[in-house]
């Protein structure tokens, strides 16, 4: 990462930590509230505070260090619990009353976990099957121009991604683009360019297609299906900057590939399951109310039984398909990042950061400007901590509030390539080709669409809320 990011970063968190101090002294003063509430006036809060900044720190700074971002969010969760531990005996709060806040945050941790651990488990055994690299080369193949290539790699992140969440939709097409842009390093930048904001755009108007809306979805703010409303905002966030950057596009021939592949035994069969896992997730928290990873993880016991018949029935049967072995293959550094995140923002809340922060920004500022400056912020600390720190504060929003903030979280990432995961994913695969600063020249076009999509869901979502912000 270029030290000028470097510098960016370091001042972006240094002025985060300068504003919550300043708010935490004139929030500490006034009192009342819970007992947790006056520990911002500690020593031991601030702390807290500088735990969890450089914490991030070193998590933006991931691609210079090669630390991997789960180490350092997750040792800066266990020390700011351990300092609230130490300062609860001043507030005359219990070990109980710690322990109970403690246990909180594992259950919004556990059923996350099992949720995301079920569906990385199948993307796991869709990669192991090849079904991605044959749609990859089927793409490759398809005897399209650059600027056809373009537009085509753009539509299958923005509808795939609802599926199979953004981050691997970016890795799938980003490959697309690479092999057919092997000798166009320009095609390369701004294809990538074009998926990271695509894949993003779809994530956001699905449960599925993201982190923070799967984290809006559990917690209840959100039904399932009132989050398709969002899809013509999406649509428009990908479209418009899509459309301008397009006329950028050679559209000449790409060199000839040819490199057939074919799905493995039972990729189809997984492809099937999973539309019924998904269904089955849907269906129980609709119809039983039961928790969405319980769809999800009975989904998974069946794909484990069909990995059973694959390695023992018929003459191709394959004995290296195992999905224990599959389950190793799940991004635990993202998993675990998420613990870190989980338990360190629930930690300041415990403290009594977050509610100073809602009280000073959905009260001081209102909840629109707010919702959209998350967007901003989700660009630079990246959308799950600053949709976790959302939930925490738990703002009394309306449902079409909830959506704009989910909207604005999920796309406001593809304004900087560090904003999401999609961007940082495909930092590493066009390593060299697509950076931090080739994103950044495309930043105001993405802004660009950014803005409109808010415009448009208040003119089709907005109601009466687009009527007040006319007057």
């Amino acid at each position: 990462m270029p030290s000028r990011l470097f510098l960016f970063s370091v001042l972006t968190m240094f002025f985060s930590l300068a504003g919550f101090a300043v708010m935490a002294s004139s929030g500490g003063e006034e009192g009342g509230g819970m007992k947790s509430m006056s520990m911002v006036d500690h020593p031991g809060a601030i702390l807290c505070l500088v735990i969890f900044v450089l914490s991030y720190l070193a998590v933006l700074l991931e691609e210079r260090t090669h630390l991997r971002k789960s180490k350092p969010v997750m040792l800066g969760a266990g020390l700011i619990w351990v300092t609230i531990g130490i300062m609860a005996p001043d507030y005359d709060i219990s070990h109980d009353e710690v322990h109970t806040a403690v246990l909180h945050g594992l259950e919004e941790y556990g059923s996350l976990l099992l949720f995301l651990l079920a569906a990385m488990t199948y993307i796991a055994a869709l990669q192991n099957r090849m079904v991605f690299a044959a749609l990859r080369a089927k793409l490759v193949q398809a005897g399209l121009n650059m600027r056809q290539l373009f537009w085509v790699t753009g539509f299958f992140a923005f509808f795939l991604s609802p599926i199979a969440d953004n981050l691997t939709t970016a890795l799938v097409l980003g490959a697309v683009v690479m092999a057919v842009g092997a000798n166009d390093p320009k095609f390369v930048a701004i294809a990538c360019v074009n998926i990271v904001s695509a894949a993003n755009a779809g994530g956001a108007f699905s449960p599925f297609g993201d982190i923070t809306t799967l984290m809006v979805w559990q917690a209840g703010k959100v039904e399932f299906f009132d989050f398709f409303p969002l899809f013509i905002p999406s649509l428009v966030c990908f479209l418009v900057p899509a459309f301008i950057m397009s006329f950028f596009v050679n559209p000449h021939k790409p060199l000839a590939v040819r490199d057939k592949i074919r799905i493995k035994r039972g990729g189809k069969g997984i492809i099937v399951l999973g539309l019924l896992t998904i269904s089955m997730a849907v269906g129980f928290e609709q119809m039983l109310g039961l928790p969405p990873f319980i769809g999800m993880m009975t989904g998974m016991s069946i794909l484990m039984i069909w990995a059973f018949l694959v390695r023992k029935l018929g003459k191709e049967r394959d004995p290296e398909f195992d999905i224990l072995k599959t389950v190793a293959l799940a991004e635990w550094d993202t998993l675990l990042f998420f613990f870190g995140v989980i338990f360190s923002v629930g930690g300041l809340t415990f403290i009594g950061y977050l509610e100073i922060a809602s009280s000073a920004m959905y009260e001081g500022w209102g909840q629109t400007p707010t919702n959209i400056m998350m967007g901003f912020a989700s660009a630079i600390i990246d959308n799950i901590p600053v949709m976790f720190a959302v939930l925490s504060m738990n703002p009394p929003l309306d449902e079409f509030q909830w959506l704009l903030v989910t909207l604005t979280c999920g796309v406001g990432g593809s304004m900087l390539s560090i904003g999401s995961a999609a961007g940082v994913a495909l930092m590493g695969v066009a390593r060299g080709q697509y950076t931090f600063f080739t994103h950044l020249k495309w930043s105001p076009v993405i802004l660009i669409g950014f803005s409109v999509s808010i415009w448009v869901h208040f003119l089709v979502n907005g109601g009466n809320e687009a009527l007040k912000v006319i007057h």
